[in-house]
């Protein structure tokens, strides 16, 4: 990476002490460069900007919960940069509540932006506090590197801005003042600690994040389509995936191999990967987060792959496939993955309107409590295993089958437990399907070729007036579809 603006001798520095998104390790400007800097430019406005599609259903997002909160001053912050090492920063992601609220892109949103609600009338006025482009009559955009147009690229204007997003648009310099004006005020807490220490805190803000994550449960059609988009695109990555698998099996850390195939599916048609890949072959599958993925990938070995894409709108697919390596099931293999596509298969069933969430779950444990008993490692029957006071089969399969999905991997996240068990199901949620069975390679009670396995199948769905739509189904789920599929793309 490049460390410094630029090379000079001894002149007169512009800049007597370290200023914002500088570094110690910088060359100082001489006054006579700084003033060269700020003549011969040529104007260079963004042409053909049109409204963004998203423009209409963020409107009517803000509209929903400035009902619910009428009179109150709401301040959603996008974040800061976090460092990485040093003075390198990691990759920005806006916080979801920013990114749901403005609907700007990935690419689009600037650190520390704000947007603010502010009570007019019977509602609020909606007013986007940001960074905008480094003008060329100072030195920011060649100095500062968290902002400057020759560090990190041009961003919008303030007008541009505002003509693409649909929001009143102003200079992140002036809002300090604009929040000294009394009212009362609720934020989103720990985003941005200059708004934290801008905006006292009030006993209603847990409620309000709450509630704006909550909002997200049911998706508009524009949510729906990027999250179709992601699902496509992960189906794609997946296939990229199969691929390299000859390359993976050479390699003594051939799970990289794979984890790096599907990133560049996700930074090619995404914004980035929705969570960190997991690459989990032989044993390494039944460690639920595996995402060290610097193990060995070896012939006759399951591999078990949980990736995502993440669009450009922050949606984001979940999606889990369970592979053989060399394109083939065993007897042992197979018997395992049948256990849990009848598990998925019953879970999808439970998919309706009007079901709870926690019934999706409930009709995939069936299924692997008479998986385990068919088996003959489950030392009960299955209707004792299904007892809560029992649960003997869930030494085979310890978390959820369900979660819902959108601009977080886990969406919706501030819900209460009990709010989501509760939850009824309605149209136009986006949920998972991920049944699993794992075997740890110590577990005795099962016999030698079973050990070691660990199998999950996820799907992404859609709750429908009519029961549920598999966004991705474009991936095959049944092992004779699988081999048939990984012949193909392995010709």
């Amino acid at each position: 990476m490049s460390g410094s603006t630029f090379d000079t001798n001894s002149a007169k520095s512009t800049e007597s002490k370290k200023v914002p998104g500088t570094q110690s390790h910088d060359i100082p400007a001489p006054d006579a460069m700084a003033e060269f800097m700020k003549v011969g430019w040529a104007p260079s406005p963004l042409d053909n900007i049109v409204e963004h599609p998203s423009v209409p259903f963020t409107k009517a997002r803000r509209a929903k919960i400035s009902q619910q909160f009428l009179g109150k001053r709401l301040v959603i912050p996008a974040g800061t940069l976090k460092a990485r090492s040093n003075d390198t920063d990691y990759r920005f992601r806006a916080h979801t509540a920013f990114a749901w609220l403005t609907g700007i892109d990935a690419s689009d949103t600037v650190p520390d932006s704000v947007l603010v609600m502010e009570p007019k009338g019977s509602g609020h006025e909606s007013l986007l506090f940001i960074h905008p482009r480094s003008p060329r009559d100072n030195n920011e955009f060649y100095t500062n590197r968290q902002y400057g147009e020759f560090w990190i690229g041009r961003r919008m204007t303030l007008e541009e801005t505002e003509t693409r997003y649909g929001i009143k648009v102003a200079m992140i310099e002036s809002l300090p003042e604009f929040l000294k004006t009394t009212s009362e005020t609720l934020t989103v807490r720990k985003a941005d600690p200059v708004i934290d220490a801008l905006v006292s805190a009030n006993e209603g803000d847990e409620e309000f994040h709450r509630f704006l994550s909550i909002s997200r449960v049911v998706k508009d059609s524009y949510e729906i389509n990027e999250m179709q988009k992601a699902c496509d695109a992960t189906a794609r990555g997946f296939a990229d995936i199969v691929r390299v698998f000859p390359a993976a099996k050479a390699h003594p850390k051939g799970e990289r191999i794979i984890e790096g195939a599907f990133f560049g599916r996700a930074r090619l048609e995404g914004n980035d990967i929705g969570y960190d890949s997991i690459v989990a072959s032989g044993s390494h599958a039944c460690v639920l987060h595996w995402i060290r993925n610097d193990g060995a990938v070896k012939a006759g070995d399951l591999i078990l792959i949980d990736a995502g894409v993440e669009m450009e709108s922050h949606f984001t697919a979940d999606v889990t496939r369970t592979l053989p390596v060399n394109g083939k099931f065993t007897d042992a293999q197979r018997k395992l993955y049948m256990i849990v596509m009848r598990a998925q298969t019953a879970g999808f069933a439970a998919v309706k309107p009007g079901a709870k969430f926690k019934d999706i779950h409930a009709a995939a444990m069936v299924e692997i409590a008479k998986g385990a008993a068919e088996l003959g490692v489950l030392p009960i029957s299955v209707e004792d295993a299904l007892k809560p006071e029992n649960g003997l089969h869930r030494r085979w399969m310890f978390h959820g089958t369900s979660h819902q999905l959108g601009m977080d991997v886990h969406d919706c996240g501030q819900a209460r437990r009990e709010q989501v068990q509760e939850t009824i199901l309605e149209p136009g949620m986006v949920l998972t399907v991920e049944p699993g069975f794992y075997i740890q390679p110590d577990d005795e009670l099962f016999a030698p070729e079973f050990r070691g396995i660990g199998i999950r199948i996820e799907d992404d769905l859609l709750v429908t007036e009519s029961g549920y739509k598999i966004l991705s189904d474009s991936l095959p789920r049944h092992p004779d579809e699988i081999e048939v599929w990984m012949a193909n793309l392995l010709r």
